[in-house]
């Protein structure tokens, strides 16, 4: 357990706002020429995973490939692992200038599941620089500076090691825009979880946010928990072996992307609490638990039937996420089967 986590509650979160004030920081903090100047020898891999991103991962990858890899070279790879897409992805991010991957194409040996945490995870073994940076694929309106913002802090910032994107999500109900009314999953599931369990970590504006960057070595010592509960698994991780000083995150303003419906909400949410149990038992907090099967019943009613007959069709979905082991094992393994 992290040493750091005891203690009385306002000493927690005296704590949380010391963090806040000291590792918080904005994309215009930074140039990427200067970053370019700090890299000092070190390769940057920029990772996108994608599944079914045809309309927006071609502008990111362009945008991206044009800005921070020709004009200047901060980025020295840039992959597109391709999740299982149905629709013209892989061809577009291709075309726009990425190396793209087939997520089953990686590690074949240890199989392929579905889920984004399986597309972060490979995408270690996929790519070879000493700090990567994960946007998603689904961004609209998209900037480099995310990426620039993102990367700061680790290349100038002694004794970081990941660094979180923190912004205002708007979301379009089809009738209005609420400037901050996106995250649902963050408001109602995430944050209510950390402060229940990891208050220290409540400093972070949107612990879901999919668009991090981290040195190799720390990535590839933590597990990787499966489908949508990586992007928090990964945050609470880091956070109990190398402590909240070591985290930081940078505004980087307003993110668009596509909205999900609430029953796909439903099942993210179900990922979160998953993520988190298993970290919990991880991490001493909780002492044992019965293994569970996750299955979740979702209630809609039948168009056909309409208002007037009450009737409702009840749809179960099976959320059983698989955990990853940390890629250095998976490497030492490798290694000794050599």
């Amino acid at each position: 357990m992290n040493p750091h986590a005891a203690g009385p509650l306002a000493d927690r979160f005296d704590r949380v706002r010391e963090w806040a004030a000291r590792r918080s920081y904005r994309a215009g903090d930074f140039r990427a020429a200067d970053l370019v100047k700090a890299k000092a020898g070190r390769r940057i891999s920029v990772v996108l995973p994608a599944r079914d991103e045809e309309a927006t991962v071609g502008t990111i990858v362009a945008a991206l490939r044009t800005e921070l890899m020709e004009r200047v070279a901060l980025i020295d790879q840039l992959v597109v692992v391709d999740s299982h897409s149905t629709d013209a992805t892989a061809a577009v991010a291709r075309a726009a200038g990425a190396h793209v991957v087939a997520q089953g194409a990686v590690l074949p040996g240890y199989g392929d599941v579905p889920g984004k945490g399986e597309a972060l995870w490979k995408s270690l073994a996929a790519t070879d620089g000493d700090l990567l940076a994960f946007l998603d694929a689904d961004l609209r309106d998209f900037d480099p500076s995310y990426a620039v913002g993102l990367l700061g802090p680790l290349l100038t910032e002694p004794g970081v090691v990941f660094c979180k994107g923190a912004y205002d999500r708007p979301l379009d109900d089809g009738r209005t825009v609420l400037p901050a009314g996106g995250g649902r999953v963050t408001e109602l599931v995430a944050r209510p979880l950390l402060a229940a369990h990891w208050p220290e970590l409540g400093g972070f504006v949107q612990p879901l946010a999919g668009e991090y960057a981290g040195t190799r070595e720390v990535l590839e010592s933590i597990p990787f928990a499966g489908a949508y509960g990586v992007d928090l698994g990964i945050l609470i991780d880091l956070y109990e072996c190398y402590e909240l000083d070591a985290l930081a995150q940078v505004d980087l303003g307003v993110r668009r992307h596509r909205n999900s419906p609430d029953a796909a909400l439903a099942v993210m949410a179900v990922h979160q609490h998953l993520a988190v149990r298993e970290r919990l038992l991880r991490h001493g907090r909780i002492a044992s638990a019965e293994p569970v099967r996750a299955r979740l019943t979702l209630h809609r009613r039948d168009a056909a039937d309409g208002v007037a007959s009450g009737g409702f069709t009840a749809e179960t979905v099976e959320v059983s996420p698989i955990e990853r082991p940390p890629m250095r094992e998976v490497r030492s393994g490798l290694n000794r089967s050599l």
